[in-house]
């Protein structure tokens, strides 16, 4: 038996949740295409972003700890991969359209620059005078500007869904910017859950980095009171904790944020008396949530993690490091733009010079950037 678009698309109509986005009821794309024989319009925009120059670059970027320094650490990458897993697993908990969740999720971080967070920030400062920089629009931009893979639009003409939820992605540390994709509205509930999945897993990952790398002693974690409970209810000692231990406890922690999530969001979909999507999209709040204890204790987790890991010393060396090599870069190419490669001096052209030059740093893998910087500042350089 062979299932076709009809068909799937059949089967979304039967069994998803009604507040659910259908990809038969998408608002389409920007230009006019055939669609998938065998793909429904989500999947075929899931096979795009895996496919683009972008998401195979996530490999060398840094999530908490640069490339260079281990080949365990999560990088943006892993990270994206495990956002993926969680939002297909709360999306198909919750009835929810799984391609759409996954999509969101494996694009969601395709515009961060190098070195994480520190990068983003530099560019933005670097860009203040010139429209600045924030990691959302540069998704966006990728996904419908920079990407060059089809003859007759630049970018990779996804859908208003995919795109809707790039643009909306919001988290702790991201305020999302929505303009043009009705910033007055919510986002479907496929994208809210990517928010959700997204913190589960820097949560969880980061917690785990921190432990293997040394930078986080075990006995610390009795300081966070949602590990320290897991903890004792799984029998681990904290401060005696062995390696198979950590990773029983990391593994146990992602499953309680899950089952949370899963819960939480239920309840206040039921609470809420949402019927349809029309409802998710003009709620006051986002559906997608934790229950108000657990929310609690991850806030708990963030500012531990943010005191103890994100500001320990030797990763503010290293972000020391990022900034030093952006804003040498930056600079060296905007004074003499005869540096630049012909692609992207073309791009100054149609870019301007500061839009350019940005767009060309934020596309670089940390060792991209690392050997650009000794290639332009040692002496002894080829």
């Amino acid at each position: 038996m062979l299932f076709n678009r009809e068909t799937l698309l059949s089967l979304e109509e039967k069994t998803l949740a009604p507040y659910a986005m259908r990809a038969s009821a998408t608002r389409g794309r920007a230009y006019p295409e055939e669609e998938s024989t065998y793909r429904t319009p989500f999947q075929k925009d899931r096979d795009r972003v895996v496919h683009t120059t972008a998401f195979r670059r996530l490999e060398y970027k840094t999530q908490v700890f640069v490339n260079y320094e281990g080949d365990y650490y999560r990088t943006r990458l892993t990270h994206t991969l495990e956002v993926a897993q969680v939002a297909r697993s709360l999306a198909r908990a919750l009835g929810l359209n799984e391609d759409l969740a996954e999509t969101i999720a494996l694009a969601h971080d395709l515009g961060h620059p190098p070195f994480g967070h520190a990068g983003e920030r530099v560019l933005h400062e670097l860009m203040e005078d010139h429209g600045g920089f924030d990691h959302n629009q540069q998704s966006l931009r990728i996904v419908t500007h920079l990407e060059r893979r089809y003859p007759g639009f630049r970018g990779l003409n996804l859908t208003w869904e995919t795109r809707e939820g790039i643009v909306k992605h919001e988290t702790a540390y991201d305020i999302p910017s929505a303009e043009g994709y009705e910033p007055h509205l919510r986002p479907t509930l496929e994208a809210q859950i990517v928010n959700l999945a997204d913190e589960i897993a820097y949560n969880a990952h980061d917690l785990d980095d921190g432990l293997r790398s040394g930078l986080l002693e075990p006995a610390q974690l009795e300081e966070v009171r949602a590990v320290r409970e897991l903890a004792a209810s799984l029998g681990i000692q904290l401060i005696s904790l062995s390696e198979f231990e950590r990773r029983v406890l990391i593994r146990e922690f992602i499953g309680w944020m899950i089952t949370d999530a899963i819960h939480a969001t239920h309840a206040a979909l039921e609470q809420a008396g949402v019927r349809s999507l029309e409802d998710v999209r003009r709620f006051p709040a986002h559906l997608a949530t934790y229950s108000e204890e657990v929310r609690g204790l991850l806030g708990e987790l963030r500012d531990f993690l943010y005191h103890k890991l994100y500001r320990h010393y030797h990763v503010m060396r290293q972000m020391g490091k990022a900034r030093t090599v952006l804003e040498r870069l930056f600079s060296a190419y905007v004074e003499i733009p005869e540096m630049l490669p012909p692609t992207v001096q073309q791009a100054v052209e149609e870019e301007g010079l500061y839009r350019a030059v940005c767009d060309y740093i934020a596309g670089m893998t940390d060792r991209f950037a690392l050997e650009e910087y000794a290639r332009l500042f040692d002496p002894y350089g080829r």
